[in-house]
């Protein structure tokens, strides 16, 4: 099972979003800390569209440094948004931009924050990686707001975004995280049956699903088969944040030992970091944590005699 750095690292050192035009550098970076996978992402039209035109030369660098890139986060949060048709179907063809850069890198899968709660947001609102209770304080739901419409046309819009990515032999993962329609267990599940698209799938990450004190092994059981690919990372269950496992209260044996019973064959990701968690050295973080979940899954998920 071959882990994967995932973009933390480098938005951790940049911050959010980092300069898109340095991504061959990043590769180079993260390929140099001693990881052959890793994630990158294309935050908003500009770096979507960066990334598209550019997709030779990332292509070109990966192959250079033997990496690959699993799953390519496409970040487009008004792709949930309640908008007319001509912004709907302007969204969805940057999403489509995003799902062919993704399949020329060769990934498995795309990847995106779940939709945001329906909320009257300012105009000038900046993309974030979490919208906390502090960034969403003072916003309103639309006194317009009817539940039902909303809730289909939502549910048409991502199953739209699902048959985009089809087409191009990708899985579509949304990310939990504060402010989404879809940061637990339930509500996925809830937005899934919606959506109907099998190849629509839960980014479990095991920092934010502690936050919000979901089950890690309840939800592992019930979203077996709707889960590919995990992030790692530990969380104290007090903030959002995202430690190096051992840091936190995540109890990792039961986790694992999950992993194993549900016959795990998908991605994990070291998702530790953010400036929400205060790491005074990434790259010994990384490297901590890449020694931790190689024994971790030699323990657990190696089936005998395999190297990893």
């Amino acid at each position: 099972m071959e882990i994967s750095c995932a973009y933390l690292y480098i938005i951790s050192k940049y911050g959010y979003p980092p300069p898109v035009e340095d991504t061959v550098a990043h590769i180079r970076e993260i390929a140099q800390l001693g990881f052959a996978s890793l994630e990158l992402e294309a935050i908003g039209k500009s770096n979507i569209e960066y990334l598209f035109e550019n997709r030779k030369a990332v292509k070109d660098a990966l192959a250079e440094y033997g990496c690959s890139v699993p799953v390519l986060c496409v970040v487009l949060p008004r792709l949930g948004a309640d908008l007319p048709a001509s912004e709907r179907a302007e969204c969805l063809e940057l999403f489509e931009i995003g799902c062919q850069t993704a399949h020329f890198l060769g990934a498995e899968g795309v990847l995106d924050n779940g939709p945001l709660l329906p909320l009257k947001y300012p105009s000038d609102m900046p993309v974030m990686r979490h919208y906390s209770g502090l960034q969403m304080a003072g916003l309103h739901l639309p006194f317009s707001l009817d539940w039902n419409s909303y809730w289909n046309k939502l549910a048409k819009t991502y199953g739209s975004a699902c048959g985009i990515a089809a087409k191009y032999g990708l899985d579509y993962h949304l990310h939990p995280c504060e402010g989404s329609l879809t940061a637990t267990t339930d509500s996925f599940l809830l937005f899934s049956q919606a959506v109907n698209a099998p190849n629509l799938k839960f980014n479990l990450d095991t920092s934010n699903q502690f936050l919000v004190s979901d089950s890690l092994a309840l939800s592992l059981v019930r979203l077996r088969d709707k889960i590919s690919y995990i992030h790692i990372s530990d969380n104290s269950g007090l903030k959002t944040e995202h430690l190096p496992p051992g840091k936190g209260n995540i109890d990792w044996d039961l986790f694992f030992a999950v992993l194993r019973e549900i016959n795990y064959k998908g991605r994990i990701a070291i998702d530790v970091g953010g400036a929400e968690t205060g790491i005074e050295n990434m790259e010994d973080a990384y490297r901590e944590t890449a020694s931790w979940l190689n024994k971790k899954i030699e323990y657990y998920l190696q089936p005998a005699g395999a190297v990893l």
